[in-house]
C-alpha cells in the first residue's frame, strides 16, 4: 500500500515507522516546509492519505484529498466545526473519509466502556461525573479531542448533563460536564472518567504509554479503508458497537 503522509511531526514519523514495518511504502511526506509538494501530481501515486496536521490546516488538507479522489484518514483535532462540510463533500464526490479523535485500539474500546458505564449511571442521580485529561505540553488543543468524544458520549446517555465545559462547576448539581485539562511532560495521553458521590467513587482510566498505539491504529485504519467508499469511524474498523 502506498501512503501519503500529510503532517510529518511526531505522529507522522511514528506512523511512517509502523507503516514501513508492516510492508507499506510512503510516497510523500507533506509538512509546512514543503507545501509546494501538496498537489495532485505528487499525491496521484498514493492509495490512501493519513492526515495529522494542525487545526488550522486540516480542513483544507482533507478537502484537497477528496477533490483529488484519494481516500483519507484524519486524526487532527480542533477543526470539527467544519466536519459536516467535509462529510457532505465526501458524499458529493463519492469519496472515502475516516475521522477518529483517537486511533488507539485501547481508547476505542475505552469509548465503548464509557458508553456502557454512562447508561448504567444515568438513573443514579447522586453521582456527579467529570473528566480529566492529561497530555504533553506540545498538544495544541484543550480539551483533547478524545475527551470531547468521551464527554459527548456521556451527555447522550446521562440525562442530568447537557453540555461540556472547561470551567470548574461551583454547583455540585450543575448540568454542565466539567473537563479538566492538564499539560505536563512526558505524557502521551491519559483520560479519566470520575463518577463521585458522598458514599463512594467510580473511576475508569485509559493511559497511553507512547504514540505507537495511535500510529498502529491509524495504519490499520488505512489498510481497512482502501477500496471502500463512504464516511467511517474507527469503530467500523474494529467492529465495535
Amino acid at each position: 500500500m502506498n501512503i501519503a503522509l500529510i503532517g510529518y511531526g511526531k505522529m507522522g514519523q511514528a506512523i511512517e515507522e509502523v507503516a514501513l514495518r508492516r510492508g507499506h511504502s510512503i510516497t510523500c511526506k507533506i509538512s509546512s516546509r514543503n507545501l509546494q509538494d501538496f498537489n495532485p501530481r505528487v499525491l496521484q501515486w498514493a492509495d490512501v492519505a493519513i492526515e495529522f496536521s494542525t487545526p488550522e490546516s486540516a480542513y483544507q488538507n482533507i478537502n484537497q484529498c477528496l477533490e483529488i479522489g484519494i481516500p483519507i484518514i484524519s486524526g487532527t483535532t480542533g477543526w470539527l466545526t467544519k466536519k459536516e462540510e467535509i462529510e457532505q463533500k465526501c458524499k458529493d464526490l463519492d469519496g472515502s473519509f475516516l475521522y477518529a479523535s483517537n486511533f488507539s485500539i485501547g481508547v476505542n474500546i475505552f469509548f465503548e466502556i464509557n458508553k456502557k458505564l454512562a447508561e448504567l449511571m444515568n438513573k443514579y442521580e447522586t453521582y456527579d461525573v467529570n473528566i480529566k485529561e492529561i497530555h504533553h505540553t506540545a498538544k495544541l488543543d484543550k480539551p483533547s479531542g478524545t475527551a470531547i468524544t468521551l464527554a459527548k458520549d456521556i451527555i447522550e446517555r446521562v440525562d442530568r448533563k447537557k453540555v461540556w465545559t472547561i470551567s470548574a462547576p461551583t454547583d455540585k448539581n450543575s448540568r454542565n460536564l466539567y473537563i479538566e485539562s492538564e499539560r505536563t511532560d512526558p505524557a502521551p495521553g491519559t483520560h479519566i472518567i470520575n463518577y463521585t458521590s458522598d458514599i463512594d467513587d467510580i473511576q475508569i482510566t485509559h493511559t497511553a504509554h507512547s504514540r505507537n498505539g495511535f500510529a498502529k491504529g491509524a495504519v490499520l485504519a488505512a489498510e481497512w479503508l482502501v477500496g471502500k467508499k463512504g464516511i467511517f469511524e474507527m469503530k467500523d474498523v474494529l467492529e465495535l458497537g
